[in-house]
């Protein structure tokens, strides 16, 4: 098929002649394509393992692994098998045409049918242009309708005196298909973007894997999607290493992750852990709260010298000899050889239960020596029995007692002398009374521990006790929190690497970080890329430059949003009398439920009963965040402190300064209306009966 063939309509559904039409010969491709994916699927299908194995182990591991092929390879029918097509002017490969896919496809005779979009000469495909056509001559993109390919449109990049896009309204250097694609309504849980992924996030995608990248982004620029891509990527292309390693994705909240959960499978990727930072700390079971100036100076960083003062305090000097009886023989060694053994290893800073276990070897090793300058041989079973013997267990016991983290935490925060000593010059008195209970607990399961307590109790098992590290975490939503919970993420990262992704503008917590290079300095990572996305492709432009009157109030000096979506009257704000207000949201809910796609109702917390009510009064089913929406419930009732990273076609606003007013400060309320505004993907309509914040002036 030459690369100069007609293009269809990219908006509408073409079908003519069956054998010259291209399009006709586009869908014989991907039938032909889903029918070697079947084979393939098959084919696993059909191993047969039973005496491939040595032992029920290697079987159960080996039929597990087949299970995931069998998964990975399944063709969900309403995903395209491929999205893109690249006809290459030159190439050392064979064949000059390749489509671009989710998932490597192959025929009968191993030859490719569809490339995977991570694969090298997929590449191109989001690159090239032209300015760089590198090497392409034609780019194709395809429409799809329910799972049926009814178009597609063209771009010659080699060719200068060619339109951009073929079939496009003339001269355009706007793809209708790759606009559309990024506009289609949402239902259900978040979907992947392999299709729409613009250069700039494509170079994110494909970052080298031992580097760290934190990727800025405000609303609708794609930040998070470009995060699950970007473990799909290296998953591709270090599949064997981080199979051993892992990798672990970290967000807010469980309504959150349930949102994002299937953008990985999506891509054939299902080895990937998903948790909160809550998940990772959970040693405890949390069942209290803090006031906000407590959790603050929990969450500071000070904390962890706090703490690492208090666990090494449990370390003292010996003040006897000690005496080592083996046989007829006793072997002594002086208080002051193990003291110097105590204080190297106090010097070289290693982990406390690391120190503990090297110093009964140090001893041993001491008494070995003896032993052979008395004309004796020991081996290492000798030194092995020496360092068990109950002698040495008792200086051990005495000079380096084991420390439980829970209990130096309960102690921490139930005895004022005690974290007195260890907060000296690094917390203030006021500081230190915030910190305090005002009745301390008789126990660790009877204490009421906060999700700041969590964080403390995870240091401290780190400080005893080296955490296991993944080889790539990616953190979302990450300007939420606190430098002690950057820590407890940054200890399951220290032989990997992160993907870290946030918006400034976005920080609703009273610890929100200020800048992220003082983010990547607690979690480990100063040396971390900072990139920068500021091209909007969900919100649009009138809904992201009304928010962005916010920024100067809340964030000054970051770049607001320059949104690619033309959609006007895609923003409407409407007063209602106080008496009337739950009706007139109900009936904007009704209104918006008239369009195709997803409707959030956003309300300030306090507001989510009463609205409740309302929509059950007026026959409208809803959902909670977490709860997928469907074709035939597609309304979510969302508290303001659970939107952020979810996201709706049409948005109903309830009450923008009750949203405000919730929050502790004004910096933060600001923040939290900042994310409620920029929930929506086609349309925003905001009901209030108190004034808007004035800081969004007049519509």
């Amino acid at each position: 098929m030459p690369a100069s063939d007609p293009v269809s309509d990219p908006v509408s559904d073409l079908a003519s002649d069956p054998v010259s039409d291209p399009l006709s010969r586009e869908r014989a491709h991907l039938t032909s394509s889903r029918a070697a994916l079947r084979a393939m699927r098959e084919d696993v299908e059909a191993l047969d393992i039973k005496d491939v194995t040595a032992n029920w182990v290697n079987s159960l591991v080996l039929g597990r692994q087949i299970e995931d092929r069998i998964k990975a390879l399944a063709d969900l029918a309403d995903t395209p098998l491929f999205f893109g097509r690249l006809d290459y002017l030159h190439t050392t490969q064979e064949g000059q045409r390749f489509y671009i896919g989710r998932r490597h496809v192959h025929d009968a005779d191993g030859d490719p049918m569809v490339i995977d979009w991570r694969a090298p000469v997929s590449q191109p495909y989001y690159q090239a242009s032209k300015k760089d056509p590198q090497d392409v001559g034609l780019r194709r993109r395809f429409g799809y309708t329910a799972g049926d390919l009814t178009a597609y449109e063209d771009e010659h990049l080699s060719d200068p005196a060619a339109v951009t896009f073929t079939g496009s309204a003339e001269g355009s250097t706007t793809s209708r298909l790759l606009q559309a694609e990024i506009e289609r309504p949402r239902v259900g849980p978040m979907r992947d973007i392999v299709a729409t992924i613009q250069p700039e996030q494509d170079g994110i995608v494909r970052s080298d894997l031992s580097g760290t990248v934190c990727v800025q982004g405000g609303p609708g620029t794609g930040k998070t999607a470009v995060g699950l891509h970007r473990v799909a990527y290296l998953l591709y292309a270090h599949r064997e290493r981080l199979a051993r390693t892992g990798t672990l994705v970290i967000g807010p909240n469980r309504s959150f992750l349930h949102y994002i959960e299937q953008v990985l499978p999506a891509l054939g990727e299902l080895e990937v852990q998903q948790a909160t930072v809550d998940d990772l700390v959970a040693h405890v079971e949390v069942r209290g709260t803090d006031e906000a100036a407590t959790a603050v100076v929990k969450g500071d960083a000070r904390m962890a010298e706090v703490l690492r003062r208090a666990v090494r305090a449990h370390v003292s000097l010996p003040k006897e000899p000690l005496m080592v009886v083996r046989g007829s023989r006793r072997w002594r060694v002086p208080a002051y050889e193990i003291e110097e053994m105590v204080r190297e290893l106090l010097d070289r800073d290693i982990r406390y239960g690391a120190a503990r276990e090297a110093l009964p070897q140090r001893i041993a090793h001491a008494v070995l020596v003896r032993m052979e300058e008395a004309g004796e041989a020991p081996d290492d079973r000798v030194q092995n029995a020496v360092a068990r013997n109950p002698a040495v267990k008792a200086v051990v016991k005495e000079c380096w007692p084991p420390v439980e983290p829970a209990k130096l935490v309960l102690r921490l925060l139930g005895d004022a002398d005690f974290l007195a000593e260890h907060a000296e010059g690094l917390l203030t008195e006021d500081e230190q009374k915030l910190l305090l209970w005002a009745k301390p607990a008789r126990s660790v399961k009877a204490a009421k521990w906060s999700a700041a307590d969590a964080v403390l109790i995870d240091e401290t098992r780190d400080l005893v006790e080296r955490t296991h590290s993944l080889g790539h975490v990616v953190l979302d939503e990450a300007q939420d929190l606190s430098p002690m919970q950057y820590r407890a993420v940054g200890r399951r990262c220290t032989t990997g690497s992160a993907t870290v992704l946030g918006d400034l503008a976005q920080g609703t917590t009273p610890w929100a970080t200020e800048s992220w290079a003082q983010a990547l300095g607690h979690l480990g990572k100063p040396e971390a890329v900072v990139e920068e996305l500021t091209a909007g492709f969900r919100v649009p432009r009138e809904v992201i430059a009304y928010a962005s009157r916010l920024l100067p109030h809340m964030s000054p000096g970051l770049a607001a949003v320059e949104s690619v979506r033309e959609n006007p009257g895609s923003l409407a704000v409407r007063r209602a009398e106080t008496e009337q207000l739950d009706a007139d949201v109900v009936a904007a809910c009704v209104e918006s439920l008239a369009h195709e796609g997803s409707i959030g109702l956003i309300a300030a917390d306090a507001r989510i009963a009463p609205l409740a009510e309302a929509l059950t009064a007026a026959g409208l089913a809803y959902l909670s965040p977490g709860e997928e929406t469907t074709a035939e419930s597609r309304l979510t009732l969302v508290p303001a402190s659970l939107a952020k990273g979810l996201e709706y076609d049409y948005v109903v606003l309830d009450e923008p300064a009750a949203v405000v007013d919730g929050e502790p400060d004004e910096r933060t309320g600001l923040r939290r209306l900042y994310v409620a505004l920029t929930r929506a993907v086609s349309g925003l309509t905001i009901l209030h009966s108190a004034p808007v914040p004035e800081q969004l002036g007049d519509l």
